[in-house]
């Protein structure tokens, strides 16, 4: 039985290694990854600078900055349409009110998707993003052996 326990002894060490390689954040990747949408560029930023070296959790930091960025694009261009539907006095008021609550649900909803993709350890890029975010994520360093 005292054998036993020598070759099962590097296997622990294994496993809490890849969940903090470098100092990073201390968290399990997928956690780091879920976590990095939370706030959206602010958690982005944080994991992209705290987890730099994990290439998981640094493609979930970049597009998750990514998306906010989207997201933002996407609500001044609504903000410009319902401006111009506006005019219109009860129709324009009305479809304004029904994209904007469109876009919010949609919001809410690629928010929890992508939370929980992370979480389940996947990759899932989001479309129309997926080339940009691989390539910065790829590019942005470290997840070989950057010290």
């Amino acid at each position: 039985m005292n054998g036993s326990p020598d070759p099962d002894a590097p296997a622990p060490k294994q496993e809490p290694t890849p969940a903090t390689p470098g100092g990073g954040s201390g968290l399990p990747e997928n956690v780091a990854g879920a976590l990095s949408y939370l706030v959206g560029p602010i958690t982005g930023v944080a994991f992209f600078i705290i987890d730099r070296q994990r290439a998981f959790v640094r493609f979930h930091a970049v597009q998750s900055i990514a998306v906010s960025i989207a997201w933002v694009v996407a609500a001044i261009v609504l903000m410009v349409v319902s401006a111009i539907l506006g005019v219109i006095p009860i129709v324009g008021w009305l479809i304004g009110i029904l994209l904007n609550i469109g876009l919010g649900l949609a919001g809410l909803a690629t928010w929890l998707w992508l939370m929980y993709q992370a979480y389940q350890g996947k990759q899932w890029a989001f479309p129309g993003l997926e080339p940009h975010v691989r390539r910065i994520a790829a590019d942005s360093g470290g997840s070989g052996g950057a010290a």
